[in-house]
Protein backbone atom coordinates (compact mmCIF):
# COMPACT_ATOMS: atom_id res chain seq x y z
CA UNK A 1 0.00 0.00 0.00
CA UNK A 2 1.60 3.11 -1.38
CA UNK A 3 1.58 6.30 1.78
CA UNK A 4 -1.05 7.85 -0.18
CA UNK A 5 -3.45 5.53 -0.25
CA UNK A 6 -2.99 4.76 3.33
CA UNK A 7 -3.68 8.47 4.17
CA UNK A 8 -6.61 8.21 2.03
CA UNK A 9 -8.17 5.06 4.51
CA UNK A 10 -7.08 6.64 7.12
CA UNK A 11 -9.38 10.12 6.14
CA UNK A 12 -12.39 7.90 5.02
CA UNK A 13 -12.29 5.85 8.48
CA UNK A 14 -11.78 9.38 10.21
CA UNK A 15 -14.57 10.77 8.42
CA UNK A 16 -17.33 7.70 8.99
CA UNK A 17 -16.33 7.52 12.28
CA UNK A 18 -17.62 11.38 12.86
CA UNK A 19 -21.04 10.94 10.49
CA UNK A 20 -21.69 8.07 13.02
CA UNK A 21 -21.11 9.95 15.88
CA UNK A 22 -22.76 12.93 14.41
CA UNK A 23 -26.17 10.34 13.75
CA UNK A 24 -25.62 8.51 17.23
CA UNK A 25 -26.49 12.59 18.92
CA UNK A 26 -28.86 13.06 16.69
CA UNK A 27 -27.34 15.58 14.90
CA UNK A 28 -29.38 15.55 11.96
CA UNK A 29 -32.58 15.97 13.61
CA UNK A 30 -31.31 19.40 15.37
CA UNK A 31 -30.00 20.78 11.73
CA UNK A 32 -32.96 20.42 10.13
CA UNK A 33 -35.11 21.92 13.05
CA UNK A 34 -32.32 25.38 12.54
CA UNK A 35 -33.63 24.93 8.87
CA UNK A 36 -36.78 25.14 8.90
CA UNK A 37 -36.92 27.99 11.15
CA UNK A 38 -34.61 29.76 9.02
CA UNK A 39 -36.92 29.50 5.97
CA UNK A 40 -39.79 30.84 8.35
CA UNK A 41 -38.09 33.91 8.79
CA UNK A 42 -36.95 34.45 5.72
CA UNK A 43 -40.37 34.25 4.62
CA UNK A 44 -41.89 35.86 7.39
CA UNK A 45 -43.73 33.40 8.86
CA UNK A 46 -42.17 32.87 12.20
Amino acid sequence: MSREKGIRLVLWSVALTFLAVGLWHGDPRQVFAKAVRVCMECIGIG
